[in-house]
């Protein structure tokens, strides 16, 4: 069935992927950032507005019946240096979304968490997505807003920039030969392409998530050294690999689970992106960009 959908933080790396698999399954849609989308859609709205205005946030939610919330500081070691910065966006603009969503008697509430919130790593990040966990919580017990967390594990693909582990690594590789890791390489993540995360994102609409967490994230277990074994030999075996064996206290090694909040069914798709093949369209995407004289301006 066709709904009007909005989705805050539209125009970054997950928000612009989920905002084109809502569109392609027929769904009006209206993209909502503090800066215009580069992937805007056709069929698709745009509205610039930031999630700390409430009257914006209003404004913008009106006569809609599905919310996604994908915007705030996602970038974990960032928001370990900004913890204000951090509630600010990632709390108090949640609580904005989550008031006005009241208001407009939003159908469901859909939020953007990550595996951190099973931990007693991942900074101030982590506690700005258990703060906004609870809160959701708490405004469908006191006013029947239905809501559903996702909780991300660590996404590779197209659009992602600097900020993202993978594109950082693969841009280090092209442009200088070497990818420099801060750990030991025995670190292990569940990759999922933001491709497959974004159609699970959609998928869980239905009626069966109504008010469940939800885990999203790759298939296998990968660790770093595994995954730059397959990038060198993508790259023709030239690039080397430094790993400087430094403890990251914000970061898991082999498992987020060592705190234990509501428990998430994790999903996943029988048809997904192979990892290598996902690598191989992030290098040519980020080769475009490196050939491309405005890539510098």
């Amino acid at each position: 069935m066709k709904k009007e959908v909005i989705v805050f933080g539209g125009s970054g790396f997950l928000g612009s992927h989920v905002a084109d698999v809502l569109s392609e399954r027929g769904h009006n849609v209206t993209v909502f950032d503090v800066k215009e989308s580069s992937y805007l859609q056709q069929d698709q709205k745009m509205v610039k507005g930031d999630i700390q205005d409430y009257g914006q946030v209003l404004d913008a939610m009106k006569g809609k019946e599905i919310v996604y919330h994908f915007a705030g500081l996602a970038d974990l070691d960032t928001a370990t240096t900004q913890p204000l910065e951090t509630v600010n966006q990632n709390v108090v603009g949640t609580i904005h979304l989550l008031d006005a969503a009241k208001e407009e008697k939003i159908e469901r509430f859909v939020f953007a968490s990550t595996i951190y919130v099973y931990s007693t790593l991942g900074g101030f990040y982590r506690c700005s997505k258990q703060a906004g966990e609870l809160y959701i919580e708490e405004y469908q017990k006191r006013y029947g807003l239905d809501f559903t967390i996702l909780r991300y594990g660590t996404l590779y693909g197209p659009r992602a920039d600097i900020r993202n582990s993978i594109c950082r690594f693969l841009r280090s590789g092209l442009d200088s030969e070497k990818i420099t890791f801060a750990g030991s390489g025995e670190e292990t993540r569940e990759y999922i392409n933001v491709r497959d995360a974004s159609k699970l994102s959609v998928d869980i609409l239905s009626e069966e998530f109504e008010n469940e967490h939800i885990i999203i994230t790759g298939h296998y277990p990968m660790k770093a050294k595994d995954l730059f074994k397959i990038v060198t030999e993508i790259l023709g075996n030239k690039v080397f690999v430094e790993y400087q064996n430094n403890k990251n206290d914000a970061h898991y090694e082999m498992t987020p689970y060592s705190f234990t909040p509501k428990i998430g069914n994790k999903l996943v798709s029988n048809c997904y992106v192979d990892m290598g093949q996902g690598l191989l369209e992030c290098l040519y995407e980020i080769s475009q960009d490196t050939n491309d004289p405005r890539a510098s301006d």
